[in-house]
């Protein structure tokens, strides 16, 4: 998955602005203890994140 392609789904899920703020400061355990933005400078792939993002926020099974 490509980071504009997650990035697209971020926004579809939570709406453009909600999507940077969660990915900012929300700290989730899928993620070690890390936000959406820490994983993603740390090298995790978009794919592995929006996965845990979807576990974490029962995201809807048409935007996974």
């Amino acid at each position: 998955m490509r980071l504009t392609d997650f990035w697209q789904r971020m926004a579809e899920q939570f709406g453009p602005a909600y999507a940077d703020s969660f990915a900012r400061d929300h700290v989730m355990s899928e993620l070690g203890g890390k936000t959406v933005n820490e994983a993603l400078a740390e090298g995790w792939s978009a794919k592995d994140v929006w996965r845990a993002v979807c576990a974490a926020m029962d995201v809807p099974a048409h935007l996974r």
